[in-house]
């Protein structure tokens, strides 16, 4: 009775057995241990500059505009007062990065900027000057047209009932 249950069993235990003999049957059987995969050639390492992972695939001065409040000007200015060349970023060493990650942190940027506008925001709001109340009722304040325009401030259209197109 015992060889008549173990039988069905034996080819799926000998994928997982330590013996040499599939058909045998052991009294110990040991799982294999995974280990995690290795993959050759893929070092998955972001570059961490100012509290941001910039991407490594792109050059340094396309991958410092990944901050806010760093864009295509402060990024040039950055290498040009580093005299450092622009290459890709997954090819910098330790000590470039540091370098890097000093300099960025002279600018207002990230957190700091973004604090910095809402509270110029906030008080315009308070002290309700022209561009104050703009912003309040969500219309640009920099003097745009806003008959035809201005969508992405004013939102979806609306549609106002009982009104007709003017017929041809």
């Amino acid at each position: 009775m015992a060889q008549a249950i173990a039988l069905p069993l034996a080819p799926s235990l000998s994928l997982i057995c330590n013996t040499r003999n599939p058909n045998s049957l052991s009294t110990t059987v040991s799982l294999p241990t995974s280990n995690p995969p290795k993959f050759r050639g893929l070092s998955i390492k972001c570059a961490r500059v100012g509290g941001v992972e910039i991407p490594n695939n792109k050059r340094l001065e396309y991958s410092l505009q990944y901050i806010h409040g760093i864009g295509r000007t402060r990024a040039r200015q950055i290498l040009c007062d580093l005299t450092m060349e622009n290459k890709i970023t997954k090819d910098l060493s330790e000590e470039e990065l540091v370098i890097i990650r000093d300099e960025v942190s002279k600018y207002m940027i990230e957190g700091d900027l973004r604090r910095f506008n809402a509270l110029n925001i906030r008080r315009l709001k308070e002290i309700q000057c022209y561009r104050g109340i703009r912003h309040i009722q969500g219309l640009p304040c920099r003097g745009q047209r806003t008959k035809n325009n201005c969508r992405t401030l004013k939102g979806k259209r609306v549609a106002i009932a009982g009104k007709k197109k003017a017929p041809r």
